[in-house]
């Protein structure tokens, strides 16, 4: 006997109908309920292994109110619906359900879509206790580990990062920072790098004397269980004269989550991580931290120790990967930028990598939406199969059928031989559908049915072919205005959006302008063989102060405009389009904003990162610069940059 189902419909005829095919497959339906009210009581009575669940039901109660209370239960649920709003689908979309079935539909659509569904339930269950398993067994292996305390510190972080993310970590006792490694902070300052912020630091960067510091902690809220706060929450926990707000200002820090750890000791220590996104924490990352809270505590209580596997004592390299702490290699080539809304789309491209599930990526045109689907296909485990792309904006509609299937020789006018489509070419590899919303709404059904059954049929062919393929698509389009306008089928959207990745526009990361201008300088010095050091300071004022409409790919079009046209060894001028009809960009909050020194600092950990930490000599960050070493030297202690854990490109 298959799972047992409860059917959530206020139509008679189509609840029976539901039935009628569900018992017809093996599947024993519980029972239908005709209201939120009675579907609780049925679940009460019998809890189901599914819930078939109509958005819009009769009474005052939706199916979404009774959505969220299923996944309170934890009771996996399908939406059944004729149609939906733009704002009813992300409401819809927020009670994270397994499937979506788009009225009218067959019954093949319902038993692929319940199998399908089932299979997303249990390895959902399965992923969560592998993450939770395999972060207590690194944090475990990190206590046996023969490294120094503040190595321990930095590999216990970025084992975190990838389960927890945070743009800002602080470890230390409660009330009583001190001088020394038992209190220590790091800075996240690119995908794989942290930057150890200790007590002379942070005193260095807040322009805080180490009393002011003491005094500002002491204000701090205490915690005894994990707690998260979130945006505005976090602003009214704060305080106006605490260390945490001191740092929410100094590093433009929008939420917060502590783990405290009772040291044997009875004193409070507190594992503290800051995101500079207003929504990073959820009650998700509060039961995973409760979780390892023991494997936390005794990597703190040994740490606090000073214990070393068998008493030897072994420098660790100056910088320590993220991708060896959890064992996710992940390849990034020709992705430049570190601000924390890219790095939070490169924490997503490493966590999806090594899945197979659909992957939509999102973002303006212009902000790089290919690089990161090859940086997707790169780090999964279907690298060495093929890599097919399709821009499905750039083909007639009476083409794109045959482009992604294949035609038989005859199939139509014109079609002389037999043609292998898209998918058949991608099978054991990857198929990357581009610009994904401009796909004809009757092509949309097929591409659906390929996406559920894994079974393609060529253009005026019999035969069905088994494919085994792993889509990733894109579009620069609002996918959720297209279902509700009509344009783009609800069900398809719900299959491909199964892990949506947003890619931010370059409006959004201005700090990252800077490296991204002069990597795309240095590209096309190369081709025209010049030798141009640099932009004037007025030329990158211009840069950051511009919107970027055509985002990165409009930048790179200046850069290289302005490389042909230079006749000296700077760039001293840029020349950008009035901001006449340019759309105006989103407020950005002042928050986020970066001040000049942190600007400045960013770019010089940059090149140290380039330069394996060295600063004189030929090829050194003071000659890359073009600054004597001593003032290098002397900015770095001002802006409290220790090179020793400045990670090389090499060591990715």
């Amino acid at each position: 006997m298959k799972e047992e189902i409860l059917i959530v419909e206020d139509q008679f005829v189509e609840a029976d109908y539901l039935r009628l095919m569900l018992t017809r497959a093996g599947y024993r339906v519980i029972d239908i309920a005709r209201s939120v009210n009675q579907a609780l009581l049925f679940i009460q009575q019998q809890r189901p292994d599914f819930v078939l669940l109509d958005i819009f039901l009769k009474g005052k109660q939706t199916g979404i109110d009774l959505a969220w209370q299923l996944q309170e239960q934890g009771i996996p649920f399908i939406y059944l619906s004729a149609n939906s709003s733009e704002d009813v689908l992300n409401e819809a979309k927020a009670t994270q359900p397994y499937g979506f079935l788009v009225k009218p539909f067959r019954e093949r659509d319902l038993l692929v879509t319940l199998e399908i569904a089932k299979y997303h339930h249990q390895h959902s269950l399965e992923a969560k206790y592998r993450k939770e398993a395999q972060l207590k067994t690194t944090l475990n292996n990190i206590v046996i580990e023969p490294l120094e305390s503040e190595h321990k510190f930095l590999k216990i972080i970025t084992a975190i990062q990838p389960h927890i993310p945070f743009d800002f970590a602080a470890l230390g006792f409660e009330h009583t920072l001190q001088p020394d490694v038992s209190s220590i902070s790091f800075l996240r300052v690119g995908f794989n790098q942290y930057q150890p912020i200790g007590f002379t630091e942070l005193s260095t960067i807040t322009r805080k004397t180490g009393e002011e510091l003491l005094h500002l902690q002491s204000n701090n809220v205490s915690a005894t269980n994990v707690v998260f706060y979130n945006d505005e929450v976090f602003d009214n926990i704060c305080g106006q004269t605490s260390l945490d707000k001191l740092l929410a200002n100094s590093f433009h820090l929008r939420s917060y989550l502590c783990i405290p750890i009772n040291t044997p000791g009875g004193r409070s220590f507190s594992f503290r991580l800051y995101s500079r996104r207003p929504d990073a924490y959820n009650a998700e990352h509060t039961a995973l931290s409760e979780v390892v809270r023991l494997q936390l505590t005794t990597c703190f209580e040994n740490i606090l120790q000073g214990g070393r596997a068998h008493n030897a004592v072994h420098h660790a390299p100056p910088a320590l990967s993220g991708h060896a702490a959890v064992g996710r290699p992940v390849a990034f080539e020709g992705i430049i930028g570190k601000s924390h809304l890219l790095l939070n789309a490169l924490d997503m491209v490493g966590e999806v990598a090594l899945m197979d599930t659909s992957v939509l990526i999102l973002g303006e045109s212009g902000t790089g939406k290919e690089k990161i689907a090859d940086c997707i296909h790169a780090s999964s485990n279907r690298k060495s199969g093929p890599f097919i792309k399709l821009n499905c904006a750039t083909l007639p509609s009476s083409l794109i059928e045959s482009e992604l299937f294949g035609h038989e020789k005859g199939a139509f006018t014109g079609a002389l031989e037999k043609r292998i489509g898209k998918f058949e070419k991608a099978n054991k590899g990857t198929i990357f559908l581009d610009e994904i919303g401009e796909m004809p709404v009757e092509l949309q059904v097929k591409l659906l049915r390929v996406l559920q059954e894994r079974e393609i049929e060529r253009v005026g062919g019999n035969d069905v072919i088994k494919i085994d393929v792993r889509v990733i698509a894109a579009t620069n389009k609002n996918l959720e205005k297209e279902v509700a306008e009509g344009r783009f089928r609800l069900d398809l959207y719900y299959r491909l959006n199964v892990f949506p990745i947003h890619i931010p526009a370059l409006r959004e990361r201005k700090e990252d302008i800077p490296a991204l201008a002069y990597h795309f300088m240095n590209r096309y010095n190369h081709k025209a063989g010049k030798r141009i050091s640099g932009f004037s300071d007025d030329a990158l004022k211009k840069m950051m102060m511009y919107d970027w409409p055509g985002n990165i790919r409009e930048l790179e079009n200046l850069v290289e405009r302005q490389v042909l046209l230079e006749k000296g060894p700077i760039i001293e001028d840029v020349s950008l389009p009035i901001h006449r009809g340019i759309p105006e960009a989103p407020a950005i909050d002042e928050k986020r904003m970066k001040t000049i020194h942190e600007n400045e600092r960013d770019y010089i950990v940059a090149v140290l990162k380039k330069c394996n930490g060295r600063i004189w000599g030929s090829g050194g960050a003071a000659e890359i610069l073009n600054l004597p070493p001593t003032t290098l030297t002397s900015k770095m202690k001002k802006l409290g940059i220790k090179k020793g854990y400045i990670s090389s490109e090499s060591e990715k």
